[in-house]
């Protein structure tokens, strides 16, 4: 026998009942799919903060324990654990490569890693200075022309091939935005290269395959580094129906090539609430200048009558400390250990933190350091430039998207995106 909610309208004095979905993780869930049929209303959620708007299998967040898994794994686990690549093989198959699994998986990846020539001409279209966001959005849409094929997907090898092509080509559309807007020249993806190093690589290298010197004088990448940045991208591979997820699953919803519903996701990543919000943190800590400054600015981010917000604190849905940013700060004081950063902004922000966690009036708010608080200041200590702070959360992100969207596309039973809303005009 099914569970049900009955609901009552006091002006008609009629019951309604709707089943009750049950989860195998987190709260269950009401269907009221038939409730406009059923009452002739609509039900009203401002920002769809309690409205379920399809079942998955891939991820999960228990917001009030702080708690994020991917396919059931924790991800404290993933990132201390297990690779980047090793994560993406998770997403895609819903288990953990074995060791010859891994090592096709990465292969294919690195192979797959050219564009096509004709792509890279559509770079010359765009301004100097274009952010890199807004050419990697485009760049993805227009992969789309070479491989229109896509839309007629109809089995698994089919949804592998398109899922492998694209997580393979965003790093090098994301290297190529990059120096596009600085003005130089494009390098291409070294297949001898690991996926985190190559990016790296693509966007440090100076033609001949020279390197630029990092942030301790050395000319080479550092192990380390690669392993701060790939823990970074595990992080940020799915977060279940965020803002950029629904936007690739609604476009999904239309019929739409993958790749365009990809291009729409980066998009949606953009926004300075969403993706974009690291780039912000970043240049709060620039505006704070020193470590003198914090208490002033704390001040002014308890003061009610004071508009300026403090960035890099608080989260949607984590009422508890986000486990991705207590990931990233050990990583972030690993990082100082071993590469002996003495970085000013570091210091702000560790400031900032010591005082926020310690605070009433944070702790009270559930106002604890998100992902983006730290994700900023460790991409600033690899020396990677704020402009590439989103694009590459995009890298670690496709991985989500496109497993999302072969979910989507695999439910027979799923409809076109169309929210109703509750009519105030004339």
């Amino acid at each position: 026998m099914k569970a049900t909610i009955s609901m009552t309208d006091n002006r008609t004095n009629k019951t309604y009942e709707f089943d009750i979905l049950n989860a195998t993780r987190g709260p269950d869930v009401v269907d009221i799919s038939s409730f406009y049929s059923q009452t002739g209303m609509f039900t009203f959620d401002n920002g769809f903060t309690s409205t379920a708007s399809c079942k998955s299998e891939i991820t999960f967040i228990d917001g009030p324990k702080g708690e994020l898994r991917y396919r059931g794994i924790q991800i404290e686990k993933l990132a201390s654990e297990h690779s980047y690549l090793e994560t993406c093989y998770l997403l895609l198959n819903s288990e953990l490569p074995n060791e010859k699994e891994l090592k096709e998986f990465d292969l294919e990846l690195r192979h797959r890693s050219l564009v096509h020539e004709n792509l890279r001409h559509l770079f010359a279209a765009f301004p100097a200075a274009a952010h890199p966001m807004a050419t990697l959005s485009a760049a993805t849409a227009a992969l789309s022309t070479f491989y229109y094929d896509h839309l007629e997907i109809s089995n698994e090898e089919g949804y592998q091939e398109m899922a492998r092509r694209i997580i393979s080509k965003i790093p090098t559309l994301a290297a190529f935005s990059y120096r596009h807007s600085i003005g130089a020249p494009f390098i291409h993806p070294d297949i001898d290269r690991s996926f985190t190093e190559n990016f790296l690589y693509m966007i440090r290298a100076y033609p001949g395959g020279k390197m630029h010197r990092g942030i301790d004088g050395e000319n080479k990448i550092k192990d380390i580094e690669v392993k701060a940045l790939d823990t970074i991208f595990t992080l940020h591979a799915d977060h279940e129906q965020n803002a950029s997820t629904t936007t690739v699953r609604g476009v999904a919803s239309t019929g739409a090539h993958p790749y365009v519903a990809i291009s729409s996701g980066i998009s949606a990543l953009w926004g300075r609430a969403h993706g974009g919000a690291n780039e912000s943190v970043i240049a709060q800590l620039e505006m704070i200048g020193s470590v003198e400054n914090v208490d002033a600015f704390i001040a002014r981010a308890k003061d009610p009558n004071d508009d300026f917000r403090l960035m890099g604190f608080g989260h949607r849905v984590y009422k508890n400390f986000d486990p991705r940013a207590k990931i990233l700060k050990g990583l972030q004081d690993q990082l100082k250990n071993e590469l002996d950063l003495d970085s000013h902004l570091m210091e702000i922000a560790q400031r900032i933190e010591e005082i926020a966690l310690k605070d009433e009036y944070f702790i009270s708010r559930n106002l604890y350091p998100n992902i983006d608080f730290y994700s900023g200041v460790i991409l600033t200590a690899l020396g990677i430039p704020k402009s590439m702070f989103t694009p590459i959360f995009v890298i670690g992100r496709t991985v989500g998207w496109i497993t999302q969207w072969i979910e989507f596309k695999k439910d027979k039973t799923m409809k076109i995106a169309r929210p109703r809303q509750l009519y105030t005009g004339r």
